[in-house]
């Protein structure tokens, strides 16, 4: 097969599929058993954004504690990035061993101890440490609370509920907002309150969990590995890993893109308006409050529109519509104009996570989907990991003149982090295009399906199919994959 004739195959298997069902008859297709695994993964992953999101948004005050620049702050949030896939990988192989439910019991668990450790912290040693430790527990929740969400999720509901899941992230990122103007300013503790208030939820998450059983779909295939005990279960790890190998490898690239995309137009964003457009601390909250509004409604919409016109092209259409926005986006000073703007970057970026958690889960293995889904979407992070330094060293590079006329030193001093913001970002709208454009596609395959012998689920791959095929002969549901589409035999 040519390179034209794979680009043309391309092309054509990214067109709009038009399956369109009404939201409310989608979301009535799930049970109430359903509806509690979907509210706990997503509050188990919107405590996961606030976690995060936190330490940006009280960067002043550790500056000021630890006597540091805003990029030493910054290398302490590509610190709790970086080894993210460590808890996903450790968590995930738990979460596929034992159960959905103890391993997330266990990472609350640390995310409470880590969370009060940190209000403790005196020192930037201290900080850093207690940063990567909490990188390892937030990294082991997504994998786990993305299945617990989708798993048992009817397939015919999975992009909206997908979009439903994600947007716990920027629920995540507003409620952080909310409490660090209502705990940091007004109360003795200063920034400490925040992480004594964030050290509670989890406890919370703990108890619901406790009441839930782990998803029918864990039980019914660890019945059968059970039952049929054909191999160990770390030679079917190894076998997954070995057959599976060049889908993991695309899923981490494509995560890597994707988190460019949303820590690039977020993570100093707060340093980037103080210091290039001199904003007040008031004004920068409401800026970031409205793009947290648009990354909600985002993940929502585009998660249902996923549904409607296929996963990659739903992405592509993302990734076009927030790379035309990016001079606006980080350049833009007069307030009411910027507004808009910022909601619908936002609305964009984080529409495509929306389409991020269903995607990786049609996409995985079944067997072992919590360790897939969670290592492949953290390594990708990992790789990413150096986004708010990177951003912030350019921006450093570039020295503007100082707003009252006494020269760029001392606390005059201002660099141009917008130039170093849109240079990383707009690559990564180029890359995650690229990388969408040439990857697969399983939208409308089943996430549960097994060989009757019980062993793990093997579809055939390649890194220039349009699909992820329904089983090990090509077929599903009694029709066939003839290259191009599907059909009847």
């Amino acid at each position: 097969m040519t390179v034209v004739q794979v680009l043309r195959k391309r092309v054509r298997t990214a067109r709009p599929t038009y399956d369109v069902s009404s939201p409310l008859y989608l979301l009535s297709k799930l049970d109430s058993q359903q509806w509690k695994f979907l509210c706990l993964g997503f509050w188990a992953w919107t405590w996961d954004a606030f976690d995060y999101f936190s330490i940006t948004l009280v960067m002043p005050h550790l500056q000021q504690l630890f006597d540091r620049s805003n990029s030493d702050i910054a290398l302490a949030l590509s610190l709790s990035l970086m080894p993210r896939f460590v808890g996903a990988a450790i968590f995930g192989i738990a979460a596929d061993r034992f159960g959905r439910k103890w391993p997330l019991i266990i990472n609350c668990l640390l995310l409470i101890v880590l969370e009060l450790a940190i209000a403790f912290c005196q020192t930037y040693k201290e900080f850093l440490a207690c940063r990567i430790l909490f990188g390892v527990a937030m990294g082991g929740l997504y994998g786990n609370a993305s299945a617990t969400a989708l798993e048992d999720c009817p397939d015919i509901s999975r992009g909206i509920i997908s979009g439903i899941f994600q947007a716990g992230y920027p629920m995540g990122l507003l409620l952080a907002t909310a409490f660090n103007a209502l705990l940091v300013n007004s109360t003795v503790q200063n920034w400490r309150a925040l992480f004594y208030f964030a050290a509670g939820p989890p406890a919370l998450l703990i108890i619901f969990r406790l009441f839930l059983p782990d998803t029918t779909a864990y039980i019914e295939h660890d019945a059968i590995r059970s039952r049929r005990n054909v191999q160990s279960f770390t030679s079917e790890f190894v076998d997954v890993i070995r057959m599976h190998w060049g889908r993991l490898s695309y899923m981490i690239i494509f995560m890597m893109g994707c988190t460019y995309l949303s820590h690039g137009s977020q993570d100093i964003l707060q340093t980037m308006l103080r210091y290039n457009h001199a904003l007040s601390s008031t004004k920068i909250t409401t800026i970031q409050t409205v793009g947290f509004l648009g990354s909600l409604f985002g993940s929502l919409t585009m998660g249902f529109i996923s549904d409607i016109i296929g996963r990659r092209f739903s992405i592509i259409l993302s990734c076009f519509v927030a790379g035309a926005l990016v001079y606006p986006y980080f350049y833009l000073s007069y307030l009411p104009g910027l507004l808009p703007v910022v909601f619908a970057e936002q609305f964009f970026v984080q529409g495509i996570f929306g389409i991020v958690p269903v995607h990786l889960i049609e996409l995985s293995p079944y067997a072992f989907r919590t360790f897939v889904v969670g290592t492949s979407y953290n390594l990708g992070v990992l790789f990413a990991s150096p986004v708010p330094y990177v951003e912030t060293i350019i921006g450093e590079g570039r020295p503007l003149p100082s707003l009252n006329g006494n020269g760029n030193s001392g606390s005059d001093q201002r660099f141009d982090y917008s130039w170093g913001m849109a240079i990383v970002f707009g690559c990564a709208v180029v890359f995650t295009m690229v990388v969408t454009f040439l990857g697969p596609e399983n939208k409308g395959g089943s996430i549960n399906d097994e060989d009757d012998d019980g062993s793990v689920y093997q579809a055939p791959f390649s890194m220039v199919s349009p699909v992820v095929n329904g089983n090990a002969n090509g077929n599903r549901n009694g029709r066939v994959w003839d290259g191009e589409s599907w059909s009847d035999r």
